[in-house]
């Protein structure tokens, strides 16, 4: 079994849109909180709704998307940066190295873990295809996906491995579990050197 180490059931499907709604979950419980006990909102949440047009100008919430959830899970990576759930959450938003890999545990929990390859048929990810996942639909940029593949790299050394965490990943005995805690290893050590 060469594909993937995680059985989910046949109705568990993760959407594009789901996930985005997972990262922003997570970024928002992340966010820097204002001064004052009393208020609720971050001064970012203060300053978007302050230049917000007035309720009587707003327009119409796009659709919601109709494709169903196993074909956007399975579709190429590259179309996730023309979805527009995309455009409206990620585009372009900087994050940290830590919530890099904090969020590449997330997409691999929701999409499945895969071995020998980015990406399996039915849309599991490799360690380094969740990562994918993340710069394509505009999370971090190329230099955190780089130090966040530092990070892990530098997990795998003090663990005395020396192989790429890519071909750490293929081996086949790898377990979700595994990559889950070398990820996460890798986040404590990013947050602790930050």
């Amino acid at each position: 079994m060469a594909t993937s180490t995680v059985d989910r059931p046949a109705d568990l499907t993760v959407d594009a849109a789901t996930l985005i709604r997972d990262i922003e979950q997570y970024l928002a419980q992340q966010a820097p909180r204002t001064a004052h006990p009393l208020v609720t909102k971050t001064t970012a949440q203060l300053v978007t709704e302050a230049l917000q047009q007035p309720a009587s100008e707003t327009t119409t919430p796009a659709p919601e998307l109709t494709a169903p959830a196993r074909w956007l899970k399975i579709l190429p990576n590259w179309t996730l940066a023309i979805l527009p759930a995309r455009r409206a959450h990620g585009a372009g938003r900087q994050i940290t190295v830590t919530q890099h890999l904090e969020l590449t545990a997330l997409v691999l929990q929701q999409y499945g873990h895969h071995r020998g390859g980015l990406r399996s048929l039915s849309g599991r990810r490799c360690i380094l295809g969740a990562q994918a996942v993340l710069y394509r639909l505009g999370y971090g940029d190329e230099h955190t996906a780089e130090e966040a593949c530092r990070q892990i790299q530098n997990v795998l050394r003090r663990r005395g491995i020396d192989e790429p965490y890519h071909q750490w990943n293929d081996r086949s005995d790898r377990e979700l579990d595994d990559v889950l805690l070398l990820i996460r290893d890798a986040a404590n050590h990013s947050r602790d050197n930050a």
